[in-house]
């Protein structure tokens, strides 16, 4: 890449950032967030997402809408991934599971903010190229599995956060069961064809859960494994 492209895609991203920013102040009835905190403010503005997406959409990385990814998946809209990290309220010492790896923005953008992050994909070409890509980047607190996010990852539970990308029809137990007292989870609810919620679930040091509808929005549908 020359330095021109590379200034193109750095400006890019600031105006994508305003974007986001503005975004922000429009929902903040329903968000409850003016702005972005500035950790994920800092993350979303440092990750070079025209690496992280196949090279014939590079040109539109830093579009704030979702771009196709390939294998019938989509990269979620960097308002709402931002959105989504912001939900976690993510610490510098947390682990963090992602259900839903797809192209690898949402566990980069997470890395830059926590310890460590597992993801998982259940489409192994787009795992597989997420993990190469990440790596490429030099993210070494990433760790992708290729399998069913329905089932999560206890092995590296309980985590300090879960964030799902894709709408699944209801809360999956086993995500519920690997979140830790405190812990926080952000998961689109809802069918494919229909009005689906952004939700906001939190354990509470008793063991209890207080849930909140978010936003309305769009995802594709979380896959279960066979």
């Amino acid at each position: 890449m020359s330095a021109a492209d590379a200034q193109d895609f750095t400006a890019q991203r600031a105006r994508m950032v305003a974007e986001i920013d503005q975004m922000y102040a429009e929902t903040r009835a329903e968000t409850g967030l003016a702005a972005m905190a500035p950790r994920v403010r800092a993350a979303i503005a440092k990750v070079e997402r025209h690496r992280l997406i196949p090279q014939d959409q590079a040109h539109l990385a830093y579009r704030n809408h979702p771009l196709p990814i390939g294998h019938s998946q989509t990269i979620s809209q960097p308002y709402i991934v931002a959105l989504s990290t912001d939900l976690l309220a993510p610490e510098p010492a947390q682990v963090v599971l992602e259900v839903g790896t797809g192209s690898g923005y949402q566990a980069a953008v997470l890395a830059e903010i926590v310890r460590q992050v597992y993801t998982i994909e259940i489409v192994e070409p787009l795992g597989r190229a997420a993990e190469s890509r990440l790596a490429a980047l030099g993210y070494k607190n990433i760790e992708v599995r290729i399998g069913d996010g329905y089932k999560g990852w206890p092995e590296k539970g309980p985590f300090d956060g879960i964030v799902v990308t894709a709408a699944a029809p209801r809360v999956p137990q086993a995500l519920v069961d690997q979140l830790k007292p405190g812990g926080r989870m952000v998961i689109p609810i809802g069918e494919r064809w229909e009005v689906q919620q952004l939700l906001l679930i939190v354990r509470k040091a008793d063991g209890t859960l207080e849930q909140k509808n978010v936003l309305p929005v769009r995802f594709v549908p979380l896959v279960p494994g066979r």
